[in-house]
């Protein structure tokens, strides 16, 4: 048997009863609201949906030390994927996806003023950047990433089970191995709530600059833009997985974060800020030739490097003067990499490499290879910048 999908979603088998903890399901059917009755508080727990639909009912053991621990825990999973309360599905998630939970949810000001398919698509990528924005700034803080750490954020991302419930969309993030983007998430956002805040009643934008610390970036600032714009209201709810436990500093405290139009002013302000108080960044990479460009064949042209090394970006655009242009002309020909200095600049994303210098032929490191196929294999990045 499979749990319960929406169109498009990939079929996910049922948790296996064997591995679920009895302590785990009924940390979250309390979470969703289900309500205990009756039953010996020692041995077992009858719950019930809070929608009050008839003929569903759990008996959850309280441990798993008791003979019978796993058939009612069978009978339990059985129960929920049949069931038709909405909660059962995302009890389900929970069990077969261990891990955090996040909750997003925008209110639309109208049907005549939003597609239901634009709404949902704005709180995908809304959610998509929150989540790759705290797992950048776990890494490092910074107050404007650009394309620097994609390929991490990338990777994070794909341990994520997204599933969108109508004017909702849960992500379950790995706990406790990828908890750190979450905890500094949360951080951040906190941080920014605080700072919109004292922008809007004190005048003054220095606690962005300072909220910086906490993990606010301008990619965060961004992504909670695009929640609230067009919506009258934003949330976003976590709830901390019951197997790995609460995070250190955050006590029983619940994770409620909510922002509104009323905030994009200040946001926008901060955005701006926040890109230009990021400086250039000295580097020595070490990179592949895929693409060169010139008008004159004897003048300067634009060369386009795949890092293997020395900056946090897979790709980098040069502009090189005619010596250089030959150089790396000879290491594409050659199938050699090469290494080249110089500032690696905030606009357009930290994806161009100004003032190069000591540009030179290297050979292979161990490794370099097998990176250079892999991330190829990984596709080459969208839309293509003016040389």
């Amino acid at each position: 048997m499979t749990l319960p999908h929406g169109p498009g979603e990939p079929a996910r088998p049922l948790p296996d009863p064997a591995t679920v903890d009895p302590a785990v399901l009924a940390t979250l059917l309390a979470r969703h609201g289900w309500v205990r009755r009756g039953g010996p508080a020692a041995r077992y727990g009858r719950w019930t949906p809070p929608d009050g639909e008839p003929g569903t009912s759990l008996l959850v053991p309280a441990g798993g030390g008791f003979d019978d621990a796993v058939e009612l825990l069978a009978d339990a999973v059985t129960a929920l994927s049949r069931s038709r309360t909405p909660s059962a599905r995302s009890i389900l998630l929970a069990l077969a996806v261990p891990g955090d939970e996040l909750r997003w949810r925008r209110e639309p000001p109208g049907p005549a003023d939003t597609t239901p398919w634009d709404d949902a698509e704005r709180l995908r990528r809304a959610a998509r950047g929150m989540l790759a924005a705290g797992a950048k700034a776990a890494r490092t803080r910074a107050a404007y990433f650009g394309a620097r750490l994609d390929g991490l954020a990338g990777d994070y991302l794909d341990r994520v089970l997204v599933v969108e419930q109508g004017a909702a969309l849960t992500a379950y993030t790995p706990a406790p191995e990828g908890r750190a983007a979450v905890t500094t998430l949360v951080r951040a956002l906190e941080a920014l709530r605080d700072a919109v805040d004292f922008r809007r009643v004190s005048g003054g934008p220095e606690a962005f600059e300072n909220a910086v610390q906490a993990g606010v970036s301008r990619e965060l600032v961004r992504s909670v833009e695009e929640l609230v714009r067009d919506a009258t209201a934003a949330r976003l709810t976590v709830s901390w997985s019951p197997a790995a436990g609460t995070p250190g500093g955050f006590g029983n405290r619940g994770v409620v974060l909510d922002f509104s139009p009323g905030d994009l002013p200040a946001l926008a302000e901060a955005a701006g800020l926040l890109e230009r108080i990021e400086p250039a960044v000295a580097v020595t990479v070490v990179g592949v030739v895929t693409r060169l460009k010139r008008d004159d064949p004897a003048g300067p042209g634009s060369v386009r490097l795949r890092v293997l090394g020395g900056a946090e970006v897979r790709e980098l655009k040069v502009r090189l003067p005619d010596p250089g242009y030959r150089l790396a002309a000879e290491a594409h020909l050659a199938g050699l990499p090469v290494r080249v200095a110089g500032r690696l600049e905030r606009h357009g994303g930290f994806r161009r490499l100004t003032h190069p210098h000591g540009l030179e032929l290297c050979g292979w490191e161990e490794g370099d290879r097998e990176r250079l196929l892999k991330s190829l294999g990984e596709g080459a990045e969208g839309g293509e910048e003016g040389t």
